[in-house]
């Protein structure tokens, strides 16, 4: 299957199933947003993408720590769900794009969320190129990668494929991703 087919068939699933999103992953996405965030410990986050923001569940445990908030996302109907979820915030912006190619400048980003997204990407080394193409020098990235897909040693080789240093990697049992804190090395 070609690259673009196989995202219009990912975007095909998530428009589909944006109805049924929460109630299927919230869990165990926010467990992964909180073992994040307790690592970061940064009170401001400065400028933060949620690359593959979904329903937009990030955005609550952000919300009073970042300057703005960033959701670009590939289906318009999670899309549409995360404008119900952001409503309230006036910091929070969306945009229908897809990863491997999005319409913001250069080195913008202090923080980089990549949650439940690789393992959708036809090419991850690209995904995790263009995110790095946005973050700051120096920025936090976080990517995670499904178990199921992924071992810790390929998870982790792809990362540095991308030119990603893995500052910290969470691989609890209770989560069914690793979670990789990484900082963008300094071109």
């Amino acid at each position: 299957m070609n690259d673009w087919k196989k995202k219009r068939a990912i975007k095909r699933r998530y428009d589909a199933t944006a109805h049924i999103y929460d109630m299927r992953y919230e869990k165990e996405q926010i467990a992964k947003y909180e073992a994040t965030l307790r690592i970061l410990k940064k009170k401001e986050l400065g400028l933060i993408s949620d690359v593959g923001c979904g329903t937009g569940l990030l955005f609550s445990h952000t919300a009073g720590r970042a300057e703005a908030t960033v959701g670009i996302d590939i289906s318009r109907m999670t899309l549409l769900k995360a404008k119900e979820r952001a409503r309230t915030s006036p910091n929070v912006h969306l945009v229908c794009a897809d990863a491997d190619s999005m319409p913001v400048k250069s080195g913008i980003f202090n923080h980089v969320f990549a949650m439940t997204l690789i393992q959708n990407s036809p090419n991850p080394v690209q995904t995790l190129n263009e995110i790095n193409r946005i973050s700051v020098d120096d920025g936090v990235i976080v990517v995670t990668g499904l178990k199921s897909i992924f071992s810790k040693n390929d998870f982790e080789d792809l990362l540095r494929d991308a030119g990603l240093r893995v500052a910290a990697m969470m691989d609890e049992d209770s989560l069914k991703c690793y979670v990789a804190i990484c900082l963008r090395i300094h071109h």
